[in-house]
């Protein structure tokens, strides 16, 4: 278990710095796209690449013999997806009860924070008065029912609730299945119609895109993952380009870049920033560079062939090809669990023969060779095969009853090799079923 969480953790890092990579390709393409590719990044973190593997795995294995090719294929993916040294691993394992407090605690500290900051958002909801009319109101229900932006029509569901709030927030939108749009008390005495117009259109764009949903999941990713770093910084890119997609959509409804930034402005001067991370306000993100962006006259470009063909090709890579791993490359071990391997012959079938009166019948033996990987990884121990022994004393068929991994496709491509005494029955040469015990170890 310690193997596998130290290889995803390193693998969703480098599935990051990938997706980091792409979004400096996709820099001129709207904010939008490169915001999901940052939580693309983010929800790996809660989807190991051996959960995809073992759902190919699923597929596959329903007595499906192993093949030789499938288990060297396996071995180079093993030796890329394993990079973790036992040395270290052996080292931490005696740090786990250790480790696993600190880890239990940080969760603790983290959900705590969280809900105080909810529950400070929750009364600051309740203590707030609703608004049913007034030129907020008018707007709001405005933006709500208007669909000039291309690909995405008019927003369904309940209205938003608008209420007025004396709390120190800025105007933002609280709560995910019936939101609620918290608006400062005095606020709109700064504004013109014009910057309230922009304004709530931004908030209402939050709206749309569930914004507060996705942040939701990236608060999961950083309670569960407190303690990595790259995990804070990614949900700081995600709030960057979430606030600049709200800036694109509003100034692409018609909003006067001018008018909007210095709406923004005022509303920075008259409010602090929202208390809870995951209500999408308006403030968000570098505040500088947003005005910079909103300012500046630059064309964004619409997906090209070959980006469309990038983003497809990585989200293949990412998804479905662990899947399709999985379906033709999945291992020996991963049967065993799926169907029994060491049933009772059905009637009718080959006959079942002890290992030992076996090992006497052998004329051929080809010794294992011990996998490079597995050697300097330190891994040994044996690997048990369920074999079908034909009439001829040729091995047939094998099937892994126990085993590591890195030294079951090892261990299959010598004793395919052997070759045995024919096992005979009432002076007739019949087909046997046994079991063979492959030893690696390290001492020899």
């Amino acid at each position: 278990m310690l193997s596998a969480f130290v290889n995803h953790l390193w693998q969703s890092t480098i599935f990051a710095l990938l997706a980091s990579g792409l979004t400096l390709v996709l820099r001129r393409q709207p904010a939008r796209i490169r915001y999901w590719v940052w939580l693309a990044a983010s929800v790996k973190f809660l989807i190991p690449f051996s959960w995809l593997v073992a759902v190919g795995s699923r597929i596959a294995w329903f007595g499906s013999p192993v093949s030789g090719a499938g288990s060297r294929l396996y071995v180079a993916i093993q030796v890329l997806g394993e990079v973790t040294p036992a040395g270290m691993l052996s080292g931490l394992a005696r740090l786990i009860p250790g480790l696993v407090a600190v880890w239990l605690i940080g969760i603790l500290a983290v959900v705590g924070t969280w809900c105080v900051q909810w529950r400070r958002m929750w009364v600051a909801v309740r203590n707030a008065t609703p608004l049913f009319e007034g030129r907020e109101v008018r707007n709001l229900r405005a933006l709500e029912t208007e669909s000039s932006l291309p690909a995405k029509s008019a927003r369904s569901g309940p209205p938003i609730e608008l209420r007025l709030s004396r709390a120190s927030v800025e105007p933002g939108v609280f709560g995910i299945l019936r939101p609620v749009l918290m608006w400062p008390e005095g606020i709109s005495q700064n504004l013109d119609e014009a910057q309230l117009h922009a304004i709530l259109a931004h908030e209402v764009q939050h709206v749309r895109c569930r914004d507060n949903l996705t942040s939701v999941i990236h608060m999961i990713v950083e309670t569960v993952f407190w303690f990595h770093p790259l995990v804070w910084w990614l949900g700081a890119r995600m709030v960057e380009e979430r606030e600049r997609a709200c800036d694109e959509d509003v100034l692409e409804l018609g909003s006067e870049r001018r008018v909007y930034a210095e709406g923004i402005l005022k509303v920075c001067e008259f409010c602090l920033a929202s208390p809870l991370a995951c209500m999408a306000g308006v403030a968000g993100g570098n505040l500088k560079k947003r005005m910079v962006s909103i300012m500046t006259e630059r064309t964004l470009r619409k997906l090209d062939l070959g980006r469309k063909f990038l983003l497809g090709a990585a989200v293949l890579a990412a998804v479905v090809g662990p899947i399709v791993f999985g379906v033709l490359h999945a291992t020996p071990s991963r049967a065993q669990s799926l169907a029994p391997v060491a049933e009772e012959p059905q009637k009718g079938g080959p006959d079942e023969v002890s290992q030992e009166q076996m090992r006497g019948m052998i004329v051929k033996k080809v010794q294992p060779e011990y996998p490079q990987a597995a050697k300097k990884a330190g891994i040994q121990g044996e690997v048990k095969l369920r074999a079908t022994i034909g009439k001829t004393g040729d091995v047939e068929n094998l099937q892994i009853v126990s085993g590591h991994p890195q030294l079951a496709p090892a261990a299959i491509e010598a004793v395919k090799q052997w070759k045995y005494r024919p096992y005979t029955k009432n002076g007739q040469a019949v087909e046997v079923v046994t079991d063979i015990d492959v030893n690696f170890s390290l001492m020899k």
